[in-house]
């Protein structure tokens, strides 16, 4: 395995590049302010909600050290574990995409949004790990408490600028971790990984908003390109990205936990379609739903509408159940499982 390498582009004249103002990262573009804290706060205490959660259990196929150790090295495989956790089986590598395995997305272990699902396989399984993409330091993408446990068993780490400053501090060795700008790369033998602009913001408490960087990335093998959209909301870049990388033989794009206070830095299912075909993918995986509770739509409404949406468009739409192998590259029909859940 080769030593991580982060290069910038020779040369880069994009609008879409990383911007910092007196310590803090900026969006690329301007964009309507979210609602105030406060004024969602007190959504969540007046307004009705419908099936928040599912009324039975969400199907996950379980998982073992010896059954993704018989994956086939030579295809490319992706897992979803749940939310925008992923494995992924790439270029005879093993990786990880955003980790989560706590039962709450919170800095408390007794309040925050719980998991409506065990992930499909125990922390202690997943061995010989290549390496971790982390796209994002909120709660729901970087988990402290997984990557405390996953830092001996992984070769690299590969986080947006800053993010490294919290895995140091949870004790991943410096010689392990990429940190990467927009449109930087780091490359570990046949497999190259890129990171790309979304449009989003971080933090992880009341007083360090926008100190690290948020991503998107490329991830490019000899036989597939994936790309891993992280949490974002519709902006050009996703025009830009599939200018410079596309296709992808894969998108796995967030879709859900929108809403009308927050339109700029999430998607909503109309615009993670219009993104993907700006990335000029071929099928599309939707992730950042079905695990926790952080809208006010139903659960399972991101997969109906975004369902719905690519048959319209004839858009190949990929929809394991959680745990379920999907190989990237092959016509496989997966099921509208959470109409059983509905």
């Amino acid at each position: 395995m080769s030593t991580p390498l982060a290069s910038a582009m020779a040369t880069d004249t994009s609008l879409f590049t990383t911007q910092v103002n007196e310590g803090k990262y900026q969006n690329a573009q301007a964009m309507p302010a979210n609602a105030s804290v406060w004024g969602i706060l007190w959504r969540y205490v007046s307004e009705k909600r419908v099936d928040a959660e599912p009324s039975k259990g969400i199907p996950v196929m379980p998982l073992n050290a010896s059954l993704l150790a018989a994956l086939p090295a030579e295809q490319s495989s992706v897992i979803r574990f749940g939310h925008s956790s992923v494995y992924m089986q790439v270029a005879g590598q093993r990786w990880l995409i955003d980790p989560v395995f706590s039962q709450r997305i919170s800095p408390f272990r007794f309040i925050g949004p719980k998991r409506f699902h065990q992930p499909p396989v125990e922390l202690s399984d997943l061995n010989n790990i290549d390496g971790v993409l982390i796209s994002h330091d909120h709660y729901d993408h970087l988990d402290k408490y997984s990557i405390k446990l996953l830092k001996d068993k992984v070769q690299h780490f590969v986080v947006p600028e800053g993010v490294d400053q919290h895995l140091l501090d949870w004790g991943v060795e410096a010689n392990k971790i990429s940190r990467l700008r927009w449109w930087q790369s780091a490359s570990f033998g046949e497999l190259t990984v890129t990171a790309t602009p979304t449009q989003h913001f971080s933090g992880r408490g009341l007083f360090d908003g926008n100190q690290t960087l948020w991503a998107s990335y490329v991830i490019d093998a000899p036989e597939q390109r994936i790309f891993f959209s992280g949490d974002s909301g519709y902006f050009d870049g996703f025009k830009q990205i599939g200018e410079r990388y596309g296709p992808f033989d894969l998108t796995m794009m967030e879709t859900g936990a929108y809403d009308k206070d927050w339109s700029a830095v999430h998607m909503t299912p109309e615009q993670t379609l219009q993104a993907h075909l700006d990335l000029k993918g071929k099928a599309l995986m939707p992730v950042h739903n079905s695990t926790f509770d952080l809208a006010f739509h139903s659960w399972y409404e991101p997969l109906e509408r975004i369902s719905y949406l690519s048959e319209l468009a004839q858009v190949q739409l990929v929809t394991p159940k959680i745990g379920e192998v999907f190989t990237v590259g092959q016509a496989q029909k997966t099921e509208t499982w959470w109409r059983d859940l509905k």
